[in-house]
């Protein structure tokens, strides 16, 4: 068994395509060996900024042999009337290397075929990876590609390639770029290049010679530890944050950890300011003492080991010192004005094309607050009322306007020091969550309100106009919005009629913009939603049928059709579920004719004297216990 190790070096590949080009090579190879009957259980796949690696251990020195059934030509041409095996049955079996009688008659669609076995592969592995290789790379999907030298592209000009099976070359080109044995280093610390004469010394060279990490995991283990000891030693810790941390691993192939500090009049700037400077702007982590407040120093991790770490601690103290300075001459602007001057700088800035300004907006989430809150327990109408009126009103302040991706956060800062009460506060900071599939949500009834009542506006402006999303495209986030939704109605529970509340929406529009939206937003946009629920459930592990069942029951609440789903998919698991799907749909189809034909409505009366004793004991039980759960 022999070993192959492939590197494709590069420029600096941007870090949020990494573990995306890991899992899909990963997949490619494993999906194309295993074809070819090769074993796929020791594949790994690696990468940092400026390489994309894959170590094979235990390959098969050549292609293993797989029996292939290969269909020949009809019966009808296969043999004469008299039963002999004419032309084109013998070049068949002479093809497959057998005679005509050990061929197989096969019924397909089209009719009876001739059938046969043929013996593939054998090749020399060194021979697949060749051609393996060079398709699966270029398979890769790339957002962006990059055009140099030669009409091959990719996501950034490849500078080097390394192939061996053991010690021998795999030969292939990509562009201009012929592999080799060569590689590459770090591209100020040791860059090389290295002869690599055999597949199991790559991993020692990479390590010892190119001083790089290969393994992500390895390199956010290093950074980690290194800056834990670090914050230790001006008695914090760090504030790691996931996804920053995931970007970091994917920046660094040499990582060097390095302590810097900040002048502590930037404390009295919000934690979230500080820690947006650092974090977005500079990739740095902040540091807090054991009561969780910040502490004047960050963690930042760089991508080599610097010869005067003095020059570059204090050049990135300054960078970091010019964005707080800015961010504390905002604080203080915004400090000064009132919310009712930023309400009135709303009018100025336009929504969407016909819709009006981001104030008619506000009107509009105003009054769908309004209408949540007298349809949910124990929420102030007052309150929900307030929440929707400032719900925008910082995109008028300075800080946003610097910072933002702070919008809603910095709303809820200023409205809690400018006077108003702390549930408004904490709704006007979760007014923008859930962000993503997997991100927080809204923890407060009044924030949940009003992110539902904006990511509803913006879906139905968006339907009304005919801004609707397409396969590749969709500009306006509505299918983010659409998942905020289920995800805030389900886990909220809210019997809220969602029909009914893109009704309300659309109702919203009528006073200013009744010639604008389009006559099917409504519908248009329900339907759209529904798409978004179906794939919803989809991902929570429900069967497609099970939630097309309930689909079909309108004018319900989210979090009521989740119930009907439960119930029907443990009412599926018993033993009499056949006999009552049946009795259902029997009843449903009689329905149906007697409205049609009587244009009556059923009033849901039954005659017990007509019942026999089963339908007594089993039928009416369960039929009054689905009523009873369904109600």
């Amino acid at each position: 068994m022999a070993k192959f190790i492939l590197e494709v070096g590069s420029e600096e590949i941007p870090s949020r395509f990494l573990q995306s080009f890991e899992k899909e090579l990963y997949e490619s190879f494993v999906s194309r060996l295993k074809g070819m009957n090769y074993g796929t259980e020791d594949i790994y796949v690696y990468s940092t900024p400026r390489r994309l690696v894959v170590y094979i251990d235990n390959l098969y020195e050549s292609e293993p042999l797989r029996k292939v059934s290969v269909l020949g030509p009809p019966i009808n041409i296969s043999f004469d009337k008299d039963g002999k095996p004419t032309k084109a049955a013998e070049s068949f079996a002479k093809k497959l290397g057998c005679e005509v009688s050990m061929l197989d008659k096969v019924e397909t669609e089209k009719g009876v075929y001739l059938s046969g076995i043929k013996e593939d592969g054998g090749k020399d592995t060194v021979s697949v990876l060749a051609t393996l290789c060079p398709e699966i790379i270029s398979a890769l999907p790339l957002p962006k590609r990059m055009r140099w030298d030669s009409n091959f592209s990719f996501i950034r000009p490849i500078r080097w390639i390394l192939a061996l099976f053991d010690e021998k070359i795999v030969s292939f080109n990509l562009g201009n770029v012929v592999s080799g044995r060569k590689t590459f280093g770090h591209r100020v610390n040791s860059l090389g290049p290295f002869d690599v004469k055999k597949a199991e010394t790559y991993f020692d060279i990479a390590e010892e010679k190119c001083a790089i990490i290969l393994d992500r995991q390895k390199r956010r283990d290093f950074f980690i530890k290194k800056s834990n000891e670090l914050a230790k030693d001006v008695s914090g810790s760090v504030l790691w944050k996931d996804t920053l941390i995931q970007e970091v691993e994917s920046l660094v192939e040499h990582p060097y950890v390095l302590l810097g500090e900040f002048s502590s009049k930037f404390i009295q700037l919000p934690k979230e300011v500080v820690l947006t400077s650092m974090e977005e702007h500079q990739k740095c982590f902040g540091i807090v003492d054991s009561q969780g407040n910040l502490l004047p120093y960050f963690i930042t991790v760089l991508n080599i080991s610097p010869l005067d770490v003095g020059v570059v601690k204090r050049g990135w103290e300054k960078v970091l010192r010019s964005r707080l300075e800015d961010a504390l001459f905002f604080w203080s602007k915004d400090l000064e004005s009132p919310l009712s001057d930023w309400e009135s700088r709303l009018e100025k800035t336009t929504f969407l094309a016909n819709l009006g300004s981001i104030a008619d907006k506000t009107e509009r989430i105003t009054k769908l607050c309004f209408w949540l809150a007298e349809n949910i327990k124990g929420v102030s109408l007052e309150e929900a009322s307030r929440v929707g009126q400032l719900s925008k009103v910082d995109l008028a302040s300075e800080m946003v306007g610097e910072f933002d991706s702070l919008q809603g956060v910095m709303g809820g800062i200023y409205a809690s020091i400018k006077g108003e009460s702390k549930k408004v506060s904490d709704g006007l900071k979760e007014q923008y969550l859930p962000s993503g599939q997997d991100s927080l949500l809204p923890q407060t009834d009044l924030g949940s309100i009003v992110s539902l009542a904006d990511k509803i506006d913006t879906i139905t402006a968006c339907f009304g106009l005919g801004y609707i999303p397409t396969g590749t495209a969709d500009p306006y986030a509505l299918r983010r919005c659409a998942l905020g939704l289920c995800r805030i109605f389900l886990e909220k529970k809210y019997n809220i009629d969602v029909y009914r509340f893109f009704l309300e929406s659309y109702k919203t529009y009528q006073d200013k913009f009744i010639n604008t939206l389009r006559a099917d937003t409504v519908d248009s946009a329900y339907e759209f939603f529904l798409v978004r629920v179906k794939n919803y459930f989809n991902l929570l592990g429900y069967e497609t049928l099970y939630i097309e069942a309930v689909l079909h029951v309108k004018n319900i609440s989210l979090y009521d059709l989740k119930l009907r789903l439960d119930l029907l998919v443990n009412l599926s698991r018993s033993k009499d579920f056949f006999s009552i799907a049946q009795t259902f749909k029997r009843v449903a189809n009689i329905i149906k004719k007697y409205e049609d034909d009587s244009l009556n409505m059923l009033t849901g009366f039954y005659d017990q004297s007509l019942l026999d004793d089963f339908e007594k004991k089993i039928f009416v039980p369960k039929l009054v216990e689905l009523c009873t759960n369904f109600d």
